[in-house]
């Protein structure tokens, strides 16, 4: 363990970020320097919280297992080294969940029942820049390859963890990406003030020098079709993820205007990187000077309302159909279990207003069929729906309606109806324990089997499914995996 009388000298401390006003004029992470050197100074003292619980709960609470009791010890012990090895043999990618994960772990910190939970994800992320900065961090080339070829469709987080385990158990991978560019929602999904992108690249670079082979602008399923790919290698992993949008389909829906959250995003992350936002030319949606509404209260809707305040909206309105959750954990989510409590990202921060308990009527448009604004009403959950409240109908304006309110599932057209694989009752693609679908030799990890869910997750499946890709190849694996998402359930 750390510091035996860490968790009762200090309390909790979390990475400072950059103060508002200068961080929503550029792209730049909101941490200083990033979120790794942003808690140097106080590291050693709050990796030493972590206590000699007996039963460490963050273990159940991640679905990567990460062993961080054993990191943080050694962060606080001063073994940079050790604590990176220790945080890479559960975990490929720890400075992409480092910045992008929710933390379900803190919540199942032994310490969080009746104190402030350990820094967990501070210390992960800093573990892993620094060992980028001192190039602790290498390439692990197979030393002998099996003759087995596989395919993955999908570079996001699941993807590209399948990609790399399969990679130095000695197959030849082929990653296909239909996007320009590698990455997935990580590239152009993610904003830039949240993840930068050289994050990622510097990962990719190292994923390319084990052996991984990329191929980005192939949109499979049409220049390349299923019956193609099943010719070409022994196995193949699905790993597209889940994005076919949620749409809302009520009247004004097609007024100019009204986008959803993954048409916005990717071509404002473009635009922040110095590429061109669109590839046919057409005009970039922009929020500059506009009224915005975000319809829905997740993560993408934060990202929305960050990437708008960057852009110079006028105003800015997230709209939520639940109510405000409360500041404390509710009694029917007791700890260890991952609460529906009030939390403020980097992006509340910086500007907007957040409305709970309303749900979207109708869009109004002006003369030239571009939405001026939208009518709302109040709602309450009861009898198992949501039921209006007389009265309380109002107007909003809105000159840009950004819809994230999750996604359904992965698209079926194309490559999935190639296949012939079945689909479950939530419409993914059904897959068994071993992450098998219905037709031999294709396999399912990340969204696209479990639905829309958190990057922890898809590296997770990606890293248990390149785990069952290996024994269906070669016979055995000695290759790591979480326990299978059958086992655990899902978060709450």
């Amino acid at each position: 363990m750390a510091d035996p009388k860490g968790f009762l000298k200090a309390t909790r401390e979390v990475a400072e970020r950059r103060p508002v006003e200068e961080r929503v004029q550029d792209w730049n992470e909101v941490y200083p320097g990033g979120p790794g050197r942003a808690l140097l100074p106080i590291i050693t003292e709050q990796a030493g919280r972590c206590m000699d619980c007996g039963i460490p709960f963050c273990h159940q609470g991640c679905p990567l297992g990460n062993i961080i009791p054993e990191w943080n010890d050694l962060v606080w012990r001063d073994d940079w080294d050790g604590a990176s090895e220790r945080l890479h043999a559960t975990n490929n990618f720890p400075e992409f969940t480092g910045r992008l994960c929710p933390a379900p772990c803190e919540t199942a910190c032994v310490l969080g029942i009746n104190q402030p939970a350990v820094t967990i994800k501070n210390v992960e992320v800093a573990i892993a820049d620094r060992a980028w900065e001192s190039r602790a961090i290498r390439p692990q080339p197979p030393e002998w390859l099996s003759g087995k070829t596989v395919a993955v469709i999908g570079s996001g987080p699941a993807g590209l963890a399948v990609a790399q385990q399969l990679t130095r158990a000695g197959h030849t991978v082929a990653v296909y990406e239909r996007a320009d560019k590698i990455g997935g929602l990580m590239r152009y999904g993610i904003p830039e003030f949240k993840m930068e992108k050289k994050v990622l690249d510097r990962r990719l670079d190292q994923m390319r020098r084990e052996g991984t082979v990329f191929r980005a602008g192939v949109n499979v399923g049409e220049t390349l079709t299923g019956d193609m790919l099943r010719d070409r290698y022994d196995a193949i992993v699905l790993a597209m993820g889940a994005t076919a949008a949620r749409d809302l389909p009520v009247t004004g829906r097609e007024l100019g205007g009204i986008h959803q959250a993954m048409e916005y995003l990717p071509q404002s992350n473009r635009a922040s990187l110095g590429e061109p936002a669109t590839s046919d030319g057409s005009d970039q949606i922009r929020a500059d000077g506009k009224h915005v509404v975000i319809i829905g209260g997740g993560d993408t809707g934060a990202d929305c309302l960050g990437t708008a305040t960057r852009q110079g909206a006028r105003s800015i309105t997230q709209l939520e159909i639940m109510d405000r959750p409360g500041e404390e954990r509710p009694a029917n989510q007791p700890w260890p279990t991952y609460p529906m409590i009030f939390r403020v990202s980097s992006a509340h921060e910086e500007a907007g207003e957040r409305v709970y308990s309303v749900s979207t009527q109708e869009f109004l448009g002006d003369d030239d069929g571009n939405v001026r604004a939208l009518r709302l009403v109040e709602v309450e959950f009861k009898d198992g729906k949501f039921e209006e409240i007389e009265g309380t109908e109002r107007e909003i304006p809105a000159e840009l309606v950004l819809l994230a309110m999750g996604f359904t599932g992965p698209e079926r057209e194309g490559l999935v109806e190639q296949l012939g694989v079945e689909l479950d009752e939530r419409g993914n693609v059904a897959r068994d324990a071993g992450y098998l679908s219905s037709v031999d030799g294709v396999f399912v990890a990340g969204d696209a089997g479990r639905g829309q869910s958190l990057i922890v997750w898809a590296i997770a499946e990606g890293r248990a499914a390149a785990a069952a890709v290996d024994t269906w190849l070669a016979g055995a694996t000695n290759l790591p995996a979480p326990i299978p998402p059958t086992e655990r359930p899902l978060m709450a």
